[in-house]
C-alpha cells in the first residue's frame, strides 16, 4: 500500500499496476537537471535553479542606458559614454543580468560544455522580466544571432537560437533563425579590444530570409559587451527593410 500510495503521489501509478511516465519525468530521473550557477543537481525537483543560487545572480538595475541597457551611475544620465559617442542602429537592448564571474562561468558552460539545459532557466527568467515590454513592442519575430556553420558543426547548437525558441514559446512570438546568415568565421570576441571587435565583426553577417511585412524584430544573444555583434546584425536587418530593431541578451558588461 505504501508503494501504491507513493506512486499515486508522484503520478507514476496506473491501472492494473502499470506505471505511466511522461517523457519529462522519465528524463529527469535519468538526467537530473543541473543548476546554471553551481552545476549541482537542482533540488527540489522541478525547479530550474537551486533556490540558494538565485541570490548569486545580479539583476541589471535601473538606471540603465536608454540604448544598450547597461547600468548607469546616475539617474541624471540617459546614455552611456559609448552610446553617446557611437549611436546605435538598434533602438534598445534588454539585458537581464550583469556579466560577472558567476554569469561568465555559466555562459561558458552552455557554449563549451554543452549545458544547454541552463537556457531553460534563462529563457524563462527573460520572458518573465521583459514579457510585458516585449508585448508592448509587438515584435513580428525574434531573430537569434547566428553562428558560423563550422562552429555550429563543432558545438552542435546555436545557444542564441535555443534561447530565442524558449522565449518565443513562452510569449507566443515567432522565431526566425534563417533571417541572418553568418558568412565569416570571426575570432572569439572576448579576446579582442573594442576596436578589434568592430573590425572583426564587420561584414560577418548577410541577409537571409524574413517573412513578408516583418517590420519589428528583437535580436536574441547571450552576452552584450561592446555591442558590436548586435550592431552589425541590426544594420543588416535594417537593409532588409526592418524598421525597428531591438536586442535582448542574458547578460551585459559594465558601462564604459
Amino acid at each position: 500500500m505504501i508503494v501504491a500510495n507513493e506512486a499515486e503521489k508522484t503520478g507514476t501509478g496506473g491501472k492494473n499496476g502499470q506505471n505511466f511516465w511522461n517523457g519529462e519525468q522519465f528524463l529527469s530521473l535519468l538526467f537530473p537537471r543541473r543548476c546554471p550557477v553551481c552545476g549541482e543537481i537542482v533540488l527540489p525537483r522541478g525547479e530550474l535553479i537551486c533556490p540558494a543560487c538565485v541570490g548569486k545572480l545580479t539583476l541589471v538595475r535601473q538606471p540603465v542606458c536608454m540604448t544598450c541597457g547597461k547600468e548607469l551611475e546616475s539617474e541624471r544620465q540617459e546614455y552611456c559614454v559609448d552610446c553617446m559617442r557611437h549611436p546605435k542602429t538598434f533602438r534598445h537592448n534588454f539585458a537581464l543580468l550583469r556579466y560577472d564571474d558567476v554569469t561568465r562561468r555559466s555562459m561558458a558552460a552552455i557554449k563549451y560544455k554543452n549545458k544547454r539545459e541552463y537556457l531553460d532557466f534563462y529563457g524563462e527568467a527573460m520572458a518573465r522580466r521583459f514579457g510585458r515590454q516585449l508585448l508592448r513592442i509587438r515584435p513580428d519575430a525574434l531573430v537569434p544571432v547566428p553562428v558560423h556553420r563550422s562552429r555550429l558543426r563543432s558545438r552542435g547548437f546555436n545557444q542564441a537560437q535555443l534561447l530565442a525558441e524558449r522565449i518565443g514559446r513562452r510569449l507566443d512570438i515567432p522565431v526566425c533563425p534563417q533571417a541572418l546568415i553568418r558568412t565569416k568565421k570571426t575570432l572569439p570576441q572576448k579576446k579582442l579590444s573594442s576596436a578589434e571587435r568592430l573590425e572583426n565583426i564587420r561584414k560577418a553577417f548577410a541577409p537571409g530570409i524574413l517573412p513578408e511585412k516583418t517590420r519589428r524584430v528583437v535580436l536574441i544573444d547571450d552576452i552584450y559587451t561592446t555591442g558590436s555583434t548586435l550592431e552589425a546584425c541590426a544594420r543588416v536587418l535594417r537593409s532588409m527593410g526592418v524598421e525597428e530593431v531591438y536586442g535582448m541578451t542574458i547578460c551585459i558588461g559594465g558601462a564604459f
